[in-house]
């Protein structure tokens, strides 16, 4: 058995991350790509739950935009979140692995409801789980989502795949010099105002003392290599 450094890990996708070159919708190869990267850590014997956004469909904070409602855009964003998990979960189980999809709404026909235990039930029989529908709620996003499953499943760190390599005092797409940390604390990240998650996602890991990794989901074997405990990304915790 390969060492492992976190053995229950809770995985951040962008809806935005599947969309590629596409610009919009969903790249299937993009989705074969992040199976393989999965399939690499559950090999091993990670237990991996995963949510992902719905932005490459539809953003909820753009709805009063276009004249709807704050919260009918929510959950129109919700309903997008559950488009692209299903779209994960298929790819998942084409590359041999088991999975669950769970929603935070009612949708019986196509998800099991998010209930804790049996979250954890599927995780330690080696079943990727995957939520969906964010919190349930309109005004949190998916980060949010995110951090509160992980605090839910117990999970050992919750990690944020990217398209950039950790956390940077600008944006290193944008400026060449930007600086990456290496390490940095919860309060920093507030303070400096270091959009990595929104506020109430990073509060929620802070108080539980959950860590947090900013990584570049984009590089083949990233992954693996960070639930590994190799330096990859940048690690958020408290000082």
């Amino acid at each position: 058995m390969k060492k492992i450094k976190f053995k229950r890990v809770l995985l951040k996708l962008s809806g935005e991350s599947l969309m590629g070159d596409k610009g919009f919708g969903i790249d299937h190869k993009v989705l074969e790509f992040f199976a393989e990267e999965v399939k690499k850590v559950h090999n091993i014997g990670v237990q991996l739950g995963i949510v992902i956004g719905g932005g490459n469909i539809y953003r909820g904070l753009s709805a009063s935009d276009q004249g709807i409602d704050r919260v009918a855009g929510d959950q129109m964003g919700m309903l997008a979140t559950m488009i692209n998990s299903l779209a994960l979960q298929n790819a998942i189980e084409k590359a041999g692995m088991y999975s669950r999809l769970m929603s935070a709404i009612k949708m019986e026909e196509i998800a099991e409801m998010v209930i804790r235990r049996r979250a954890i039930r599927h995780l330690e029989k080696g079943r990727i789980v995957i939520f969906g529908a964010g919190t349930g709620h309109p005004y949190f996003s998916t980060d949010t989502a995110a951090s509160l499953r992980a605090i839910e499943i117990q999970a050992d760190v919750i990690i944020k795949g990217t398209r950039v390599d950790g956390v940077f005092d600008s944006d290193p797409e944008k400026n060449k010099k930007a600086y990456k940390f290496e390490k940095i604390s919860y309060l920093d990240i507030l303070k400096k105002n270091l959009r990595v998650m929104d506020l109430t996602a990073v509060s929620l890991c802070q108080e539980n003392n959950l860590p947090i990794v900013v990584f570049n989901m984009d590089v083949p074997g990233n992954l693996l290599r960070l639930v590994k405990g190799e330096k990859v990304g940048t690690f958020i915790h408290h000082p």
